[in-house]
């Protein structure tokens, strides 16, 4: 964000921002091959119009037409499980398919954004991940094939009321209201071949941390993925379309979030987010994002129409 209102820019080797000399948005730029670097390396070279990089506020890469977030870090799946029994491990269904669910594309926010508790929350959290973004449409692909529809990556803060969500999967459904509140996106989008020489394993050898008020509660590396990105779009596109500006979550990583980091030592471990918070996730390469907790709405009374049957 300039004081022209919202634009599209490169980051040059300075670190400041030079725009594009379009309108057009991230995924309409990835839906044409060739398009976005173009119009990049034209946008760096002509330097119509530069920002320093502190006096830009940082807005979402991009609106995402969807979002799928997965799971495929092992470890945080384990932790996640002893919320529930202290002796779970990851379930056998975790090595069958790259399950995901579908998140709010109306809850992105930008890197820098305040971030409200939602409505009858009383256990929030954070959730560091990285996100693949799709850049060229294709249905039914193979994981060799998927990979080459990725565009590239964006970190992903996948903010999450632990407590209406736990709830709601009673019912067998969800999460949906525990995770439609915020899910921040990083301060930068990096194209996949910026990342070819940190190829590694499942993804890319990319140290991923989070800390709370400056204290650092998480760490993981990025290639301790056990699906890759090529499978999350693979399986993404079975029996359907994943089109440009698609993000595929990675899931939580290995210490990633307050609810894994309870199930493993008890709720006592760390209370969750209160506002004054301030959650800061980084991974390399890939940029931060920095988000302060403030006080959010008060929830509305809702019945439903007919009494419970006694």
């Amino acid at each position: 964000m300039t004081a022209n209102g919202p634009r599209t820019a490169v980051v040059d080797d300075a670190g400041d921002l030079a725009d594009l000399a379009t309108d057009l948005p991230l995924p309409q730029l990835l839906a044409e091959d060739g398009l976005l670097a173009e119009t990049g390396e034209s946008a760096l070279r002509r330097r119509t119009a530069v920002t320093p990089a502190g006096a830009a506020r940082r807005l979402a890469p991009l609106d995402p037409p969807t979002v799928r977030d997965f799971s495929t870090f092992p470890e945080h799946t384990a932790g996640i499980a002893k919320l529930v029994d202290p002796n779970a491990g990851v379930p056998e269904e975790f090595w069958e398919i790259p399950t995901f669910y579908f998140s709010n594309p109306y809850a992105i926010t930008g890197p820098c954004d305040d971030i409200p508790v939602p409505p009858n929350c009383g256990l929030f959290d954070y959730e560091l991940e990285v996100a693949a973004v799709v850049g060229r449409a294709g249905r039914d692909l193979s994981v060799d094939e998927a990979e080459e529809h990725i565009a590239g990556y964006v970190i992903l803060n996948d903010f999450s009321a632990r407590d209406v969500q736990f709830h709601e999967m009673r019912l067998r459904l969800g999460p949906a209201k525990g995770k439609d509140t915020a899910t921040a996106l990083g301060t930068v989008f990096v194209t996949a071949d910026e990342l070819a020489a940190r190829r590694h394993g499942s993804s890319f050898d990319l140290r991923m941390r989070v800390s709370v008020n400056g204290e650092q509660l998480g760490e993981d590396w990025l290639h301790h993925m056990a699906w890759s990105f090529g499978a999350l779009a693979a399986y993404a596109s079975r029996a359907t379309w994943i089109r440009p500006g698609d993000l595929l979550g990675s899931g939580t990583c290995q210490g990633g979030c307050l609810a894994e980091l309870w199930g493993r030592h008890g709720l006592d471990f760390h209370p969750p987010l209160r506002p004054g918070d301030e959650v800061r996730t980084e991974v390399e390469l890939l940029g931060e994002t920095r988000n302060r907790i403030v006080a959010g709405p008060a929830a509305h009374d809702i019945r439903p129409w007919r009494a419970r049957a006694e």
